[in-house]
């Protein structure tokens, strides 16, 4: 069974949540289940889910969480099929056969339990791609080039390694990863999503940062390569917002050197 259930959580962002419905309802072969996840405090998203035409593989759930993580398991825990995609209200995929790649990919390589992919993101105001294959040996950099919107993870996965922690309110998915290493992985070499960057604040990107640290620090002990890292990054987000760290990135992107 290659079934997929595309899961979406939304928060008070009703054009976000269309944005993305419209993306998962073009995709050449849909999801088995498209399940979203509303913890708004206002009804206008209830609402348009009630009031407008759905296609039969949309359903959803309308009630508070306490947040990301929660919204997440949320979605992991009612998912009735076995391949499941964390796709945010906002985010949308690349291409119209994105789930069909996915699926032609499950059926060829019955043995891996997730998958990583490339990204559409905006860095320095420049829209990039990025993404490489995971590499266990490299978790102490975090996780920029393994792009968590590109995932695509077998339910049993989480039965195995337990969902995501609500204990970090930004890096969740870095914890995830630290525990999902060993599981049987394969890259899939397409552009699999276009992120919605513009909820990340720099605020949020160096609290993210210090969780890397804890999170990494936790599992595999003190390590000074994962804070040289982590320093290493903030340093590098603090130059992209200065007229010259743009330039020079203009520069890296002309090289061809972005994803590098």
């Amino acid at each position: 069974m290659n079934a997929i259930t595309v899961i979406s959580i939304c928060f008070n962002n009703l054009s976000d949540l269309q944005k993305t419905c419209v993306s998962v309802d073009q995709q050449t072969v849909h999801p088995d289940e498209h399940l979203i996840i509303n913890g708004s405090t206002n009804d206008e998203i209830a609402n348009w889910l009630n009031s407008h035409p759905q296609p039969n593989y949309r359903r959803w759930i309308n009630e508070r969480d306490k947040g990301i993580g929660d919204a997440f398991n949320k979605g992991i825990l009612n998912a009735t099929h076995p391949i499941t995609h964390l796709l945010h209200a906002g985010d949308s995929y690349a291409a119209d056969n994105i789930l069909s790649i996915v699926q032609k990919f499950y059926v060829e390589h019955p043995q891996i339990c997730w998958t990583s992919g490339n990204i559409s993101v905006v860095r320095a105001g420049e829209t990039i791609v990025i993404g490489k294959p995971f590499d266990a040996s490299k978790l102490y950099r975090g996780m920029r080039s393994v792009a968590h919107p590109t995932w695509f993870v077998k339910k049993e996965v989480y039965n195995r390694i337990g969902l995501f922690n609500n204990e970090f309110k930004i890096a969740m998915d870095y914890d995830l990863m630290c525990r999902i290493a060993n599981e049987p992985y394969g890259y899939i070499n397409e552009t699999i999503a276009i992120f919605d960057d513009s909820g990340i604040s720099t605020k949020n990107y160096v609290q993210s940062l210090k969780d890397n640290i804890t999170i990494y620090e936790h599992y595999f002990g003190f390590s000074i390569k994962c804070r040289i890292w982590q320093m290493r990054l903030g340093i590098l987000h603090w130059l992209l917002q200065t007229s010259f760290g743009k330039w020079l990135f203009k520069i890296k992107k002309a090289l061809g050197l972005a994803n590098a």
